[in-house]
């Protein structure tokens, strides 16, 4: 299962491993991860939009994102952070409204090598059928465009900090 750039594995059966590399700080792929600001700029799929971000970074603080996309279809996703190790670790759980009860918890580490990041996200779902239900999902493209727009954020950042 892989996109340019980006692999997905399953891990289990409750757990989905997304894995890309960027060319880019690990101190700088977080702040992209939690930075309202940020986020705006690149999450979601080609021709989807963070309209709404929500981030209160801290164990315990609650994140919310709504995006609008084609047609005007909505998507709203939240959660509440568990863990928070800057520049190498968040935990936290995520719902997606109007997908089936249960949270998922989120682990993200980041790992840097010589300036370039490896992102590592491992979704623990609450059941295999949820977990099956997100890999037939438009999940993997969505996830695939998202993080080449963030590549591409993350580059022009680079370029801003360097100029």
């Amino acid at each position: 299962m892989t996109l340019p750039g980006l692999q997905v594995t399953e891990a289990g059966t409750t757990g989905l491993v997304l894995t890309r590399n960027f060319a880019a700080p690990a101190e700088l792929v977080y702040a992209a991860l939690t930075r309202p600001e940020l986020l705006r700029r690149w999450h979601g799929a080609h021709g989807w939009h963070l309209t709404g971000c929500d981030v209160d970074l801290r164990p315990g603080g609650a994140w919310r994102f709504v995006s609008h996309g084609p047609g005007g279809a909505e998507m709203e996703m939240y959660g509440v952070f568990r863990e928070i190790e800057p520049p190498v670790r968040l935990v936290q759980t995520e719902i997606h409204r109007g997908w089936p009860e249960g949270a998922a918890l989120v682990t993200t580490v980041l790992t840097e090598t010589g300036g370039h990041t490896t992102m590592t996200v491992t979704a623990q779902y609450p059941s295999p059928e949820i977990r099956d239900q997100v890999v037939r999902s438009p999940m993997r493209r969505g996830a695939g465009e998202a993080y080449d727009r963030l590549a591409s954020l993350l580059d022009h950042e680079k370029r801003d900090t360097h100029d």
